[in-house]
């Protein structure tokens, strides 16, 4: 699933391309891919309207149209958001396309169909409409810090990856990228949330700022389906330390990555950078 770099890439593409566009026409392909209002309805009322901002929370991205009216896309596991030109060709794939008043459309095209698209009318905001963004925590490159990061994990025994990749607890954070920060961070992803000190807290901070700002430059990951708003594949993942790893040296020490499973994902870690200690010193 895209997580926060690869849906930024998308926004900053897209912010390029949109704003100032007004939209002509719209081609529902898949009914099901629309979550509010009904496909017939999506379709019908976001003619006319133009595009004047686009921005991203967590791993939605924020399309702010004028006439007090917005829209919501989260790309799940395999949509892409796709600014083409009036030649190209239609993905076999191809769910939702949104023609522009320059020729060109922005195509929404999801190989395994959990994508979801979202109308915002006026007088109502994006969190009436997609209500799990009311409940998302805070943006880890802008407002995270380790005060709050402490009393938010207090009470969690669970892992630290499962609590990372709680969006309530952090927007945005994914499988690699939690991986990745709890290695940098030099914390096992086994570890209980809530037995992190107030230093290792400060250090997985950094360490994930410092990991998702390199992935937003190297324009995310490319697994499989993912690409940015052109069509370009990213390439953080030839730079990861430990994600899809197993087996490997580690680029730190040269022991050997290992893999388990955490909260029903795969997770990798290097046991020398990563050991499993927990102190009982008390905060």
């Amino acid at each position: 699933m895209p997580e926060l770099p690869e849906v930024e890439t998308v926004c900053r593409g897209l912010l390029k391309q949109l704003p100032g566009r007004t939209i002509s026409r719209v081609k529902v392909w898949r009914d099901a891919s629309i979550e509010s209002p009904s496909a017939k309805e999506f379709a019908k009322v976001l003619v006319g309207k133009r595009f004047a901002h686009i921005s991203r929370r967590g791993k939605y991205l924020l399309f702010h149209l004028d006439q007090d009216c917005g829209m919501v896309a989260h790309l799940r596991m395999s949509g892409r958001l796709l600014v083409v030109g009036p030649k190209s060709p239609k993905s076999s794939h191809l769910r939702v396309e949104i023609n522009l008043d320059n020729g060109q459309a922005l195509h929404f095209d999801d190989m395994r169909v959990f994508g979801r698209l979202w109308y915002v009318p006026s007088g109502k905001s994006f969190e009436d409409i997609v209500e799990t963004l009311a409940i998302l925590g805070p943006e880890p490159l802008e407002s995270l810090n380790a005060t709050y990061l402490a009393k938010a994990l207090e009470r969690k025994s669970q892992a630290i990856k499962a609590a990372l990749l709680d969006q309530t607890i952090i927007a945005g954070i994914g499988n690699i990228y939690a991986d990745e920060s709890l290695h940098h961070s030099r914390i096992n992803p086994n570890r209980s949330a809530n037995s992190l000190l107030p230093d290792e807290l400060e250090r997985l901070i950094s360490a994930i700022r410092q990991v998702l700002e390199k992935a937003i430059v190297k324009g995310g990951s490319t697994l499989r389906n993912y690409t940015d708003a052109n069509g370009i594949n990213g390439n953080y993942q030839h730079d990861a330390y430990v994600y899809g790893r197993k087996g490997l040296a580690c680029r730190s020490c040269q022991t050997l990555i290992e893999q388990i499973r955490l909260a029903g994902r795969s997770t990798c870690f290097c046991p020398q950078c990563q050991p499993l200690k927990v102190s009982r010193r008390k905060r």
